[in-house]
């Protein structure tokens, strides 16, 4: 619970107290969570592992929303509105969430408004993300997205001098987050890899070269 950011206004012995609550739930890779349509009743932190939250189109096209980690949850728009969800959430990998039922997150909410401010912050930074997602599929290209992409991953220094990061997804799934094809995204990484902006090694590993020059392209709405 502390490493929670919904919970880190709480003292330890009030963390121990949403413990009590909290129901362990283990996933395994490729087990759907939830599905559109569902009557979620429960609030889902992920403590391990990777969550999607995706929709799939009529002709069965699967659109990747947003990925979950350590520490994000789901199923709060089912808590604040009652409404039910338009998308469905898969675990990416072994995943373990902490699963609290509306009755007893309520209970906790009135009791320790931090709880509500919190989910509420984080429900806000979300659509301010999605927002600015939008805008970028509005109105930039592929190699704006991709290099904003890029930019917002963690980075770390490695032998060399400039910063380096990790695909935390595979290509196809990469993709369909930025709303373009795998082909696309490949082509694009090839052109950045060809202009001296970045440098691809295998698992995933991505310099990023010209620092510069990438944070220009994503800048190019």
């Amino acid at each position: 619970m502390a490493r929670v950011p919904l919970f880190l206004g709480l003292t330890h012995e009030q963390q121990l107290e949403v413990a009590r609550v909290a129901r362990p739930t283990l996933l395994d890779r490729t087990e759907r969570v939830y599905s559109a349509g569902s009557n979620i009743s429960q609030l889902m932190v992920v403590h391990t592992g990777r969550v999607k939250i995706s929709r799939t189109s009529p002709d069965g096209h699967e659109q990747i929303m947003r990925v979950l980690g350590a520490g994000d949850f789901i199923g709060e728009s089912a808590f604040l509105s009652g409404v039910r969800p338009d998308h469905e959430a898969t675990a990416l990998e072994p995943a373990q969430l902490c699963v609290f039922h509306h009755a007893d997150l309520g209970r906790l909410v009135e009791k320790h408004p931090s709880i509500g401010l919190r989910m509420l912050e984080s429900v806000s930074r979300r659509l301010g993300e999605t927002e600015a997602r939008l805008a970028s599929v509005i109105s930039g290209d592929v190699t704006s997205r991709l290099a904003s992409y890029l930019l917002a991953l963690p980075t770390r220094h490695g032998s060399g001098i400039h910063p380096e990061v990790v695909l935390p997804l595979a290509k196809k799934d990469i993709a369909s987050l930025l709303d373009t094809t795998p082909e696309s995204l490949s082509r694009q990484l090839r052109h950045l890899s060809d202009s001296g902006v970045i440098a691809q090694a295998p698992r995933g590993k991505v310099t990023i070269t010209d620092v510069d020059a990438l944070s220009a392209l994503s800048t190019n709405l």
